[in-house]
């Protein structure tokens, strides 16, 4: 006999648990305390098996006899319904580690960054933290546990790497705050408990005075040709050192005077567009007969196949005679940034000269259109004004 709704609303409570059975194995069992379940009965396998079907009024007795026809339909099938539900609660659980989330996050991320930045967010969390917390469900991690494997980075002396860890886990439980993983994310808690990390800064030469005789020793370089282009180059494009050292001929549109490095050369993996002056043109000019033929516009001093090393502009300027805390590679963006700021030139236009990620959501509305004709102007107005300082007794 089925059982009507009126029937399960009426059941009162004995003093012990009673069934109220509404056929095919499945029944009502009402307990003591008034709390109202739904149970079905089964064998597979040649053992009997329980399966819980939800509570009620949670589960409707329409609801309670759908999920018995799905169990059934299960079963028929050879499939053990309580086996089935226990290996999704698995998988569920699984997929809520701090590993799990963590690589699903970088895979979301993934559009935005270049593969060394994806290369290198991934190897840094699974060297420092995975080992530690990966397998930890992310709506248990506490700050305790979080901020004891930071101290093991910073116990071998890796100050920056511990603060760059500790964002990566905040951008990651954030991550899994946004996709109901957990409540919150445990990083802000640890404010002020890592070592205070030092800055770095690349050394720069910014005095215009020092400027035009760092000029006229790169002029004098009696190297390769192909590392004195790079070093007459860079203070005129101000890339990133890596960006300029992999420069492709493929790249360059001498003609229409523009560099276009494709974004997947880029950190922010966006392609970033790099007018030239007059006197970028000329020197690539000079070079293109010297490595034109090959894909590389500096390549490296014992293939043609790979870009020049990435020591080679450092050991240059010190073969030059400026030592790290001078001048470095990646100086030449700072030199350019802070007098290019100084001169009154617009911020906007400098930043995204310089391929700076934008923070500010007003600034990230612009678009290179609206800043094409003035960079050009300024990218000349700056070779301009090296050329000034570099001709000055």
């Amino acid at each position: 006999m089925k059982l009507t709704a009126t029937q399960i609303k009426n059941a009162k409570p004995g003093e012990k648990p009673y069934k109220l059975s509404d056929g095919a194995g499945m029944y009502l069992l009402v307990a003591p305390t008034g709390g109202k379940s739904w149970r079905l009965k089964y064998r597979i396998g040649g053992k009997e098996k329980l399966l819980s079907l939800g509570a009620y009024p949670e589960v409707s007795l329409r609801d309670a006899r759908e999920r018995r026809g799905d169990a059934r339909k299960a079963i028929a099938a050879g499939i053990d319904p309580s086996a089935k539900r226990q290996a999704e609660k698995r998988a569920r659980t699984a997929a809520d580690t701090f590993e799990a989330v963590a690589r699903e996050w970088i895979d979301a991320r993934s559009g935005q960054w270049s593969q060394s930045n994806k290369h290198q967010v991934t190897r840094r969390l699974e060297r420092d933290a995975f080992p530690w917390i990966g397998q930890t469900k992310v709506h248990e991690l506490e700050p305790p546990e979080v901020l004891q494997m930071l101290r093991r980075i910073e116990a071998r002396g890796a100050i920056e790497t511990a603060h760059r860890v500790k964002q990566l886990v905040g951008q990651v439980m954030r991550f899994a705050v946004a996709t109901g993983r957990t409540q919150r994310d445990p990083t802000p808690d640890l404010q002020g408990a890592l070592k205070t990390r030092r800055v770095t800064r690349y050394a720069s030469i910014v005095n215009p005075g020092e400027i035009g005789p760092l000029l006229r020793d790169i002029d004098g370089y009696s190297g390769q040709h192909a590392t004195r282009c790079a070093l007459q180059l860079a203070p005129m494009v101000f890339v990133r050192p890596g960006e300029l050292r992999k420069a492709e001929w493929g790249e360059f549109d001498l003609e229409g005077s523009v560099w276009r490095i494709p974004a997947s050369r880029m950190k922010m993996n966006a392609l970033h567009i790099v007018p030239l002056a007059t006197q970028a043109i000329l020197i690539l000019r000079d070079l293109k007969p010297l490595t034109g033929a090959g894909r590389y516009v500096f390549p490296g001093a014992r293939s043609c196949d790979r870009p020049m090393s990435e020591n080679t502009i450092n050991a240059a300027l010190r073969r030059l005679g400026y030592d790290k805390d001078q001048m470095t590679g990646h100086g030449f963006r700072s030199m350019a940034s802070t007098l290019l700021n100084e001169q009154g030139w617009n911020r906007d236009a400098i930043e995204r000269q310089l391929a700076h990620a934008e923070r500010d959501n007003v600034r990230a509305a612009y678009n290179y259109a609206e800043h094409s004709a003035e960079r050009r102007r300024m990218m000349q107005a700056w070779a301009d004004y090296l050329e000034s300082l570099k001709a000055r007794a």
